[in-house]
């Protein structure tokens, strides 16, 4: 883990970050010490403060290496009354075909009961996120757009109630799979299952057409499983989707469960990666990434799920790469990252990075710079000029302790332009105009260049060398 030494000019005067809480036009200079030897486990500690505005020039090894503007946060919505966890959290962004933003966030129970059910608040910004208008519907925006102009969008059904249909024998009908509930769900082989268990389910708007229309997909992977749990089987397909460079899709998706070659369900969850030829109407195995746990960067790792929630990027030099969750009911798990060299046949071993991070989320910019951003606590982002060596974390909101739960920690990113993007996430210690505490979504514009091409104005008088 990096330590990093930062120092504000702020009204005139020098503040060192740690006392510092408002940060409005500040010109900051970061100065990364570099990489420690690894310890046991990957220490936690809160990141660089930038809640406001600020200007940050980032050096690394006496070079500057980022200059980043953060912009003031926007406040999309703010909730009327307090909310329980589930609600008004988990925020999503996305493009309308008319090119306007959409940003929706859940308005439900996060329980598998709630998959497939409709409940989100959701608004619109024609201005390029500067600007919110509140909408009583939610549109499917579609994550991905094809070669042949069709938009794509991984969808949730309800689950399917196994009672009234012919189940195979189980492969394994076990507790061990989940550290949150410990309920006990059978585990079955994904080619033994009836056909709609089987499916994967998208939403596809057609070029041209404006209608998005639900569709199933034929899943080829005869090491896959999925499970029942009080006899409803959920259809969960959850992570991202890329067009290759032959126009192929890919997906890496969790939860990737495997029933390996002796009959015998591997008990960490994976994940798993699947290419379409016929752009998502099937899918054929393409590689997986299991759960290695990294027990020198956490303790806990041989207790953990294993991978859940992985972010997919392709890298510029075609390079993939994968970052995955692995914080569970045993408490903040790292992050790892993994790469792969074959689109996603084989991959690295997978690196802990972090000490902390729940729904990674990766965004390449057409300027080199890869964006990565998380939370719990918190919400934090990450840059790489090279897709692998990662900036110090750069905190979106403040907190005290690792337990501190001020935001869901779930993000959201996408591109404005080669350089700039958006990241939307939950505040839970917003205060309205009446002092009140309530949940909030936040939206923060920010651009990042690399220091070649364009540098941040810092004065010399705040730039201050470290003792």
């Amino acid at each position: 883990m990096r330590r990093t030494a930062l120092f504000l000019l702020l009204s005139g005067m020098v503040f060192s970050c740690s006392t510092a809480k408002k940060q409005f036009s500040a010109h900051v200079q970061v100065v990364e010490e570099g990489m420690p030897g690894q310890t046991s486990p990957i220490p936690f500690s809160p990141g660089i403060p930038v809640y406001d505005a600020a200007a940050v020039s980032y050096n690394r090894d006496n070079k500057s290496v980022f200059n980043i503007q953060f912009n003031q946060p926007v406040i999309i919505s703010v909730a009327d009354k307090p909310q329980p966890w589930g609600f008004f959290q988990f925020p999503h962004i996305g493009t309308r075909p008319d090119g306007s933003l959409q940003v929706k966030w859940n308005m439900k129970a996060d329980a598998m009961s709630a998959y497939g059910m409709e409940g989100s608040g959701a608004a619109i910004s024609a201005d390029g996120g500067k600007t919110w208008q509140l909408q009583k519907h939610t549109e499917t925006t579609g994550d991905v757009l094809l070669p042949n102009g069709d938009r794509l969008e991984i969808a949730t059904p309800k689950p399917i109630d196994t009672k009234n249909l012919k189940m195979p024998k189980p492969v394994l009908t076990s507790a061990q799979g989940n550290t949150y509930t410990k309920e006990t769900s059978s585990y079955y082989r994904l080619n033994d299952l009836p056909a709609d268990c089987q499916a994967v389910y998208l939403k596809r708007l057609k070029k041209g057409e404006t209608e998005w229309k639900d569709e199933k997909a034929t899943l080829a992977d005869p090491n896959a499983a999925r499970h029942t749990t009080a006899g409803l089987l959920p259809v969960i397909w959850w992570g991202d989707m890329h067009v290759a460079a032959d126009g192929s899709l890919i997906a890496g998706v969790y939860p990737g469960t495997l029933v390996n070659d002796e009959g015998k369900l591997v008990p960490k969850s994976n994940v798993f990666f699947y290419r379409s030829t016929d752009n998502g109407h099937s899918w054929n195995i393409q590689g997986r990434l299991m759960y290695q746990a990294d027990i020198l960067a956490d303790a806990k790792g041989n207790k953990r799920m294993g991978f859940t929630e992985p972010a997919f990027e392709i890298l510029p030099d075609g390079t993939f790469i994968c970052v995955s969750r692995t914080t569970d009911g045993n408490g903040n798990g790292p992050m790892y990252a993994a790469y792969s060299k074959d689109w996603g046949k084989t991959w690295t071993t997978p690196k802990a990075f972090s000490a902390n991070g729940v729904l990674p989320q990766l965004l390449q910019l057409k300027n080199g710079i890869l964006v990565l951003s998380s939370g719990r606590p918190g919400v934090q982002l990450r840059f790489a000029a090279d897709g692998k060596t990662w900036s110090d974390a750069f905190e979106m909101l403040p907190y005290a302790t690792e337990k501190d739960q001020v935001s869901c920690g779930y993000t959201g990113l996408i591109a404005i332009n080669s350089d700039t993007f958006l990241v939307v996430y939950s505040d839970f210690n917003f205060k309205n105009a009446s002092d009140e505490v309530r949940k909030a979504i936040k939206i923060r514009q920010i651009t990042i260049d690399p220091a070649s091409s364009r540098r941040a104005h810092i004065p010399k008088e705040s730039i201050i060398n470290p003792n």
